[in-house]
């Protein structure tokens, strides 16, 4: 549930969604350091030299590295924040990188499903905006993200249209001149 929407934006904005890409992008990288674990213990001190023994440590510890923990923090790494009013994107392990898009400016929301997507019940959303778009890949859940994205865009758009119709019923401002009361005065002006 959404709630309702939001009476003006002067009010708080508040956090709808948080979500990271589908959790089974998790199985490869915890498999792999099970098999490195199990390998390391068979190997790491059943060779004959010392130097053997110290040298498949360190390359079990790097394929556990490079294969099993880097992949779960870049996992960790990409975060969705979405919000009543815009759709934030977090990723990045060494360096960060932010993209955020208003719903004030979203088109279209386009959701795309394959075939192991739609098995694990995940799928990819496109934000348009423009001639650009947003990517969310591999979302949980994508039909009902996609479908809160929508809501939301759409209620977005119904506060815009309101305020713009409240602007536009208001009176024009009155300039400062002479009334009908008030004749105009001819002759020179005095600022001093």
């Amino acid at each position: 549930m959404l709630g309702p929407a939001p009476v003006s934006y002067a009010q708080p904005e508040v956090v709808v969604l948080r979500f990271r890409r589908h959790g089974r992008q998790l199985v490869p990288p915890v498999l792999a350091l099970v098999v490195i674990a199990a390998a390391a213990g068979f190997w790491v001190g059943a060779l004959p030299a010392a130097w053997m023994n110290l040298a498949a440590g360190a390359g079990a510890l790097l394929l556990a590295l490079l294969l099993g923990v880097l992949p779960v923090f870049s996992w960790l790494a990409h975060r969705t924040t979405v919000t009543t009013r815009r759709v934030i994107l977090r990723q990045g392990l060494f360096s960060r990188h932010r993209s955020e898009v208003s719903f004030g400016r979203v088109r279209e929301v386009r959701s795309r499903r394959g075939l192991s997507q739609r098995v694990w019940g995940s799928g990819d959303i496109d934000l348009l905006h423009g001639a650009e778009s947003l990517r969310l890949t591999d979302v949980p859940g994508s039909e009902r993200v996609a479908d809160a994205l929508q809501d939301l865009m759409a209620r977005n758009y119904e506060h815009a249209t309101r305020v713009e119709q409240r602007l536009a019923n208001l009176p024009a401002p009155q300039l400062p001149g002479p009334t009908a009361a008030q004749p105009e005065q001819a002759g020179p002006v005095s600022f001093w």
